[in-house]
């Protein structure tokens, strides 16, 4: 099949030629293009289309390219131009991107369409597949579209009809993957639906067995640089309460990466990397004792989901987290719970973690089994095989009725007329 991947995806391109520091998205980055290389390798024709919105306010137009530095040889990358001016930005950003679907299509039209969660772009592609292709829409869904990263419902007129215009297009999606269980209860149930917490990549699994016995006492901390992934009470528990012999160690970057920086002096054995490769951040997680994921919590468990915890545990980590749903029995077995993301209680945790030693409490194998690229792209196979045998006969039902009503035309799933 050939899959149109509409997502807010950044590669290193947009990165050179847009200011998108204060919405850049490096666990984003990862997860996109780990599914997208995944469908890949189960032989189908992937092609990414992103927004690459500019969040800053500025008086300028950033033209449409295609990214040069491809993370797959065979998956290209187009984005949209970019308007960044206020009250514009975002329509500029949902028209121009269904352009460049409908170009994109024109050129070789698409089988099936993934979008990543339910901003305004990819909303207005998976409507106008759905409406007027007759494409099937799968729904990518890791951030609850009706309640912010903390569990909370915003207020008013424009919140609620964002929140119409989602719950419709939950209503017309013909499949749905989901990071948890709480996400998958909002659509229907009589679509196929699949729990996919996270992908374990083969440079994982392959840097956790080249460093089985060469583990570090390092606490790694991989993420954007956002007030909700808890970098700074992170420093804070560090500067209360340093463990001997121990290194905390900060990765990524973001709008908050300086003031962290400065917040970082005086405190011992806090080691910056800034923005690491691939590579390097992969082996930094197989050496590491523990992965902590600081996350503040939320009022809605299950409402988001870190991927990176998945590829903590698969590295061979002990991962330290604020709860985001739950595990499987044997998964979390490799995990240490905080309540709340306080300095205080992040440093008793890590206290206590190491202390007692629960950082040797693991669950390798048990996260490489259900997670590895294979197994992941076995069951997405299976779902995009239903959602698309479904997709046929209801578009052969719908066909049958327009004919019994008289009407000569309807549009396959290519858009042409019958």
């Amino acid at each position: 099949m050939r899959i149109a991947y509409v997502t807010p995806y950044q590669g290193p391109s947009l990165l050179q030629q847009r200011p998108i520091i204060k919405n850049r998205s490096l666990s984003n980055t990862v997860k996109m293009e780990l599914v997208a290389s995944v469908l890949a390798a189960g032989g189908h024709t992937v092609e990414i289309i992103s927004q690459g919105e500019v969040v800053e306010n500025q008086i300028h137009l950033y033209p449409a390219f295609s990214e040069s530095k491809r993370f797959h040889p065979s998956i290209p990358i187009s984005y949209a131009s970019s308007l960044p001016v206020r009250r514009l930005n975002g329509l500029w950003s949902s028209w121009r991107t269904l352009q460049l679907f409908k170009s994109r299509h024109k050129v070789r039209p698409f089988d099936l369409v993934i979008i990543l969660n339910m901003k305004e772009p990819q909303i207005t592609c998976a409507n106008y597949a759905i409406r007027a292709l007759n494409i099937p829409v799968v729904l990518e869904y890791e951030d609850d579209a009706f309640v912010s990263v903390v569990g909370v419902t915003a207020d008013g007129f424009v919140s609620a009809l964002r929140d119409r215009i989602r719950r419709s297009l939950l209503g017309k999606i013909s499949g749905c993957v989901a990071v948890s269980p709480h996400l998958l209860s909002q659509v229907s149930t009589s679509i196929p639906t699949m729990l996919l917490r996270g992908a374990v990549n083969a440079d994982v699994i392959d840097a956790c067995q080249r460093n089985r016995e060469a583990k570090r006492n390092w606490i790694l901390f991989s993420g954007t640089h956002i007030e909700s992934n808890g970098v700074g009470p992170l420093l804070d528990a560090w500067r209360s309460a340093p463990v001997a012999d121990w290194e905390l160690h900060i990765t990524g970057y973001g709008q908050l990466t300086e003031a962290l920086r400065e917040k970082s002096k005086g405190i011992p054995n806090v080691v910056f990397h800034g923005l690491v490769t691939r590579a390097t951040l992969v082996e930094l997680m197989s050496q590491a004792q523990v992965c902590i994921n600081p996350h503040a919590p939320s009022l809605t468990p299950g409402n988001v989901f870190a991927f990176k915890i998945i590829e903590y545990l698969a590295a061979g980590a002990h991962c330290v987290t604020t709860r985001m749903g739950t595990l499987e029995p044997d998964i979390e077995t490799g995990i240490s719970y905080m309540p709340d993301n306080s300095p205080a209680t992040i440093a008793r945790t890590l206290q206590n973690v190491i202390e007692n030693r629960h950082y040797e409490r693991r669950a390798v194998k048990a996260t490489q089994d259900t997670y590895s690229a294979k197994a992941v792209s076995a069951s997405l196979a299976s779902l995009l095989r239903e959602v698309v045998t479904r997709n046929k006969k209801d578009f052969r039902h719908e066909r049958i009725q327009a004919l019994s009503r008289g009407e000569e035309h309807i549009s396959d799933a290519g858009g042409q007329r019958l």
